[in-house]
């Protein structure tokens, strides 16, 4: 007799799949036993179940293979909506399993139910349940879905008491994701024809891009026109930051003086861009719209021009430009240079000044350049998307869609994880790293030697800084309190912890915590107002 979680098991080997993050109930034993016979197939416990949804979205960014998470009843998969949600909105696919209650009890009160088909509809492309005939169809699907344009994540429960049952015959299926159609033709010239008339068009990209494979066409089209190209957070690394065309970031520090630049252009070339993290409307100067992409844009069209909507197979689109041979267009490359000059400067760590641009110049510093970094949400963030010098997209990994702090511990874990040869770093606030601190004992048991940079301004920096602008009080941002600040302790959770409070400290923390053979917490006690004059400063 082949069970249900056996035949669950190796559906998941053949669907390409080989991590599964998590913490196991009762009902998932049977599954997991199933796991651990089956060569290739790694279930992963965690410390939190957010980590686990977390951990499958960065497989799926650096290694272009599904992975999966689990959650149990309730409260476990209530953990783990938050690892889902941002896998949905930062267009991760992930295959997302939970405990659900018999059909008999599925409506009953009783103990840890509630309607998890309710729960993860608006966070997933998908949500469904097995049944005992349906398991390797139900797999297959759901892994379609998940990595078809706009790849997110699918839901499927696991009613309790199903493992062990007989696995009925079922035809067998082959899970692919949908075919992205090219561009209506008319669409393709009208593009060039707008393109064609514009004098200072400038690329926005965004991270549809990132999946397209598009990066060479990119940049083509950027030195082969002279157009400058700015790129939302999760982008950055599409274009170099020593790129003489690259524009900068939007809405991260000094995104003034990014808009310096884009607010000179007639026209913005869409290219990959989704809104999920910044609208058009929040940054664009009142010029048309052309949109590149898989989907149509999301605009205000009462109060912008969207002049061209070119839907459809990206590459197609650019291949498209590219074969028109158009001239240069009129940017000066002077004023270009200036521009991230005056940028650079202004996010050079003042001598003497042990801060958070010294935390990041120093960290970047001791790193080889193929290097991963992972961050957090917070007022660093807004630092690290200006500051850190990105050569390719999965060198600096974020949350922008989502923007769930707590991301930056597991997503270091898991990248680690699966590129173990890379170095592997993260950055985060004091605030993330609490919510995530318990991942320590996961690092620690698989023996990754990951560098987890805490910067210590006592406060939830971002939120103090948006307080202070409104003239209010700091209040219910200060995370000591008059129990000062760190370091509490030399080790958590058998992790070492090695605090530092200026530069040469700092500088022989990463030394010793990089020649680690295991995990390292490196604590840099920095001053919360240095962030003050550089991020939230607007767009325009």
């Amino acid at each position: 007799m082949t069970t249900i979680a056996a035949t669950f098991a190796q559906e998941l080997k053949k669907l390409g799949i080989r991590y599964i993050f998590g913490i196991p109930s009762g009902n998932w034993v049977d599954y997991m036993e199933a796991i651990r016979e089956t060569e290739g197939l790694e279930f992963i416990l965690v410390s939190h179940e957010g980590a686990a949804g977390f951990m499958a979205d960065v497989c799926w960014r650096l290694t272009g293979q599904v992975a999966a998470c689990f959650g149990t009843f309730g409260p476990g998969a209530c953990n783990l909506s938050t690892g889902v949600c941002g896998g949905y909105l930062d267009r991760s696919p992930m295959l997302v399993f939970t405990d659900e209650m018999a059909e008999t009890m599925r409506l009953r009160t009783c103990q840890m139910n509630i309607d998890h088909q309710a729960l993860f509809k608006p966070i997933t492309k998908w949500t469904t349940r097995i049944a005992d005939s349906t398991i390797a169809s139900t797999l297959n699907r759901a892994f379609s879905i998940a990595v078809s344009e706009v790849p997110g994540p699918v839901h499927i429960g696991l009613p309790a008491g199903m493992g062990n049952r007989e696995a009925l015959p079922e035809t067998s299926v082959v899970a692919a994701a949908a075919v992205i159609e090219p561009p209506a033709r008319v669409a393709l010239e009208e593009m060039a024809g707008l393109f064609a008339s514009s004098r200072k068009p400038i690329i926005a990209l965004g991270i549809t891009a990132l999946r397209a494979g598009i990066r060479e066409a990119i940049l083509e089209l950027m030195h082969t026109c002279g157009i400058p190209a700015v790129l939302t957070p999760m982008a950055k690394g599409l274009v170099p930051d020593d790129n003489p065309l690259f524009a900068g970031v939007l809405a991260h520090a000094l995104g003034d003086l990014v808009g310096s630049i884009h607010q000179q252009a007639d026209l913005v070339l869409g290219i990959g861009y989704d809104p999920v993290e910044i609208n058009y409307e929040d940054w664009i100067p009142d010029v048309p719209v052309i949109h590149l992409d898989t989907r149509p844009a999301d605009l205000d069209r009462q109060r912008f021009t969207l002049c061209c909507d070119v839907v459809g197979d990206i590459k197609t689109s650019l291949q498209f430009l590219l074969a028109k041979n158009f001239p240069q267009k009129k940017w000066d490359p002077r004023e270009l240079a200036q521009n991230r000059d005056r940028i650079k400067h202004l996010l050079k760590p003042p001598a003497g000044v042990f801060g958070a641009r010294k935390v990041l110049d120093e960290l970047q510093a001791c790193l080889p350049k193929d290097s991963i970094m992972t961050c957090d949400v917070g007022a660093h963030l807004h630092l690290i998307g200006q500051q850190w010098k990105t050569w390719s997209p999965e060198c600096q990994l974020m949350t922008n869609g989502c923007s769930s702090m707590g991301f930056a511990v597991p997503a270091a874990i898991a990248a680690k994880l699966v590129i173990p040869e890379r170095t592997v770093c993260c950055v985060t606030g004091d605030g993330g790293f609490s919510m995530m601190a318990g991942e320590m004992v996961t690092a620690r048991r698989l023996g990754l030697n990951c560098v987890f940079i805490q910067i210590i301004d006592s406060y939830l920096s971002l939120i103090r800084i948006k307080q202070e602008k409104k003239g209010y009080h700091r209040y219910g941002t200060d995370l000591v309190g008059s129990n000062g600040s760190g370091p509490w302790s030399n080790r958590i959770f058998g992790v070492p912890v090695i605090s530092a409070n200026n530069t040469a400290d700092y500088q022989l923390a990463l030394q010793s915590a990089f020649a680690a053979a295991g995990p390292v917490v490196v604590e840099a006690h920095v001053n919360t107002n240095e962030y003050d004059e550089l991020v939230l400063r607007g767009n325009k």
